[in-house]
């Protein structure tokens, strides 16, 4: 078996018709070989994941031609007839998936539905707080470089040096002195169980509005693999493109209705004109595949993998953070092995294996570079990984990693060879889009 990357897949034509290889070839080269470069590796961000044909042929309709400003019933556009039922549907899956009483689906993505929740319930000096980014919390949760850490007042809680978990006292601590007016629970990088009853209480204590960002894991949540924000947390934000594996995109969740006209009148017209409803319809589509028996066990298995492949990273040689992973996803600690995150990513690209460099807890070292990795299953749990695959995968890993500890930045090209063939057989047994 062939271990150089895939051209243009022959087949191409049989996914897309021949349109925009006709229009726009250069395009059309460059998707192709993404086509080919999901085929051909193994997707490890947590982050993502392979949205199935339907959501795709969703997302690139026709009504990427309408606009649409406004809500169903209350457009400030004709022809929006079917734009209406489209954003209804896509609302109604909402609140059924998620047990809430309303939700808003217009928000473009994960930031833009945080930034409305700021604009609708703080002004601007407001203090909230949110978990620290070195400690696994977003940008959008007070980082300085973003909008929520220029034009409010953040307040960071973060994890234990020693078992780097929450430390749910020290967060109760943090909230009675500052008196945030917002508490964010969730992050992008915490793989542990999030204790939503004790973030309600603290929250309770203080007078403070409860938000959970749920973007990482609300397909865990919708299948029943992680328990719910809901009912202890006030409003509830989530992409809609990682574990939930919709669009790109994100979604407002609450149970209130105070809440309702100014969340609503943050993302239009507050932050949006009229909506992408292309993707509007994309996350209806996702949201009644999250619906099905099918989804529930995948967000299981999605958790199964995820210990699998953390077992085995940890039997090979490598310290996952904080132990272990209660989700989808972990943080690869490789100070042991003198190995930065920017050279583990890098040479696990080369050897067909995806990933993003990442800091860790205490992180020494800059985000540009880091101490760690971030590795995830929702992918490879949906083009069909097992644990049995998983742990091969962390076998495959640890191999690539110590092959950088014994000869630097540029690996041991013998072994990154060996694994890209190793990786090639699982990906052909394991098709991302099987008639393509």
């Amino acid at each position: 078996m062939s271990t150089q990357p895939s051209e243009v897949l022959n087949s191409m034509d049989s996914f897309w018709n021949d349109d925009l290889a006709k229009a726009d070839p250069e395009i059309a080269a460059a998707i192709g070989k993404e086509l080919a470069r999901q085929q051909d590796k193994i997707e490890l961000i947590a982050s993502e994941n392979i949205a199935s044909k339907a959501v795709l042929e969703a997302t690139g309709s026709v009504f990427t031609n309408k606009y649409a400003e406004g809500y169903p019933g209350k457009r400030y556009y004709g022809g929006c007839d079917y734009a209406d039922v489209v954003e209804t549907l896509a609302i109604e899956r909402a609140k059924e998936l998620f047990g809430c009483n309303f939700a808003n689906v217009q928000p473009n993505s994960g930031s833009q539905m945080n930034q409305a929740v700021f604009l609708a319930l703080l002004q601007p000096g407001d203090t909230f707080m949110g978990l620290d980014l070195n400690s696994g919390g977003h940008l959008t949760h007070g980082s300085p470089v973003n909008m929520s850490g220029k034009w409010f007042n953040p307040v960071s809680y973060g994890v234990r040096e020693g078992d780097e978990l929450i430390d749910m006292d020290a967060v109760a601590a943090t909230a009675r002195e500052h008196k945030p007016k917002l508490i964010i629970c969730g992050g992008t990088a915490y793989s542990r169980t999030w204790d939503f009853a004790a973030f309600r209480a603290i929250a309770d204590e203080v007078g403070a509005i409860l938000l959970c960002d749920m973007s990482h894991i609300s397909g865990l949540v919708a299948g029943g693999a992680h328990p719910s924000p809901f009912p202890h947390c006030d409003i509830v934000t989530s992409t809609t493109h990682k574990s939930l594996r919709g669009p790109r995109s994100g979604i407002i969740l609450w149970n209130d209705e105070k809440f309702t006209k100014p969340l609503n009148m943050a993302v239009f017209p507050g932050l949006q004109g009229g909506p992408l409803m292309h993707v509007v319809a994309a996350k209806a589509v996702a949201f009644r595949e999250a619906l099905t028996p099918e989804f529930k066990s995948y967000s299981h298995r999605v958790v199964e993998n995820a210990r699998a492949l953390a077992a085995s990273l940890e039997e090979n040689g490598l310290r996952i953070v904080s132990g272990g992973t209660d989700n989808h996803s972990m943080l690869v600690d490789l100070t042991a092995k003198d190995v930065t995150g920017k050279d583990a990513e890098k040479g696990l690209d080369r050897a067909w294996l995806t990933c993003n460099k990442n800091g860790i807890p205490f992180d020494t070292r800059s985000p540009f570079v880091t101490s760690g990795i971030r590795l995830g299953t929702p992918a490879g749990t949906t083009r069909g990984f097992g644990p049995a695959e998983f742990r091969t995968i962390g076998k495959l890993i640890a191999e690539v990693v110590d092959g950088l500890a014994k000869n630097g930045a540029e690996g041991d090209a013998q072994v990154e060879e060996s694994v890209r063939s190793r990786v090639a057989e699982l990906c052909s047994a394991f098709p991302v889009y099987p008639n393509a």
